[in-house]
């Protein structure tokens, strides 16, 4: 699967920015590894509707674009835990002003415990 990028030829930061953490899954993969590191089986279990492939492909990515760190341990069976790096927990403000623009603007949705704390 290849990644698809929005042109921009006039080096619009906003575009950049979706570019980098625009997928659906992004933002929720950042979500997750807010309040600490994750291996890959417990990241499925947290977003179940996303496949191992996609989810796969999006923290390659994120490593890519240096959001997030991934850490594999020499262990049988092999482990890997993924932590976010600074650049991310830059982006954690932003993504808790959208959780709370959700929330005010969505009061007849019941967010439960799905909401972005610092």
């Amino acid at each position: 699967m290849s990644r698809k990028y929005i042109e921009n030829p006039n080096s619009c930061t906003l575009v950049h920015t979706m570019n980098v953490i625009g997928n659906k899954w992004k933002p929720i993969i950042l979500y997750l590894l807010s309040n600490g590191a994750l291996r890959f089986g417990k990241l499925h279990v947290l977003t179940p509707t996303i496949s191992k492939k996609v989810l796969t492909s999006q923290l390659k990515e994120l490593e890519e674009d240096g959001l997030i760190n991934r850490r594999a341990y020499a262990e049988t069976p092999p482990r890997v835990e993924y932590s976010l790096t600074e650049k991310a927990e830059g982006l954690l403000p932003v993504l808790v002003q959208l959780s709370n623009w959700a929330e005010q603007n969505y009061p007849e949705v019941n967010f439960e415990e799905c909401k972005i704390h610092l």
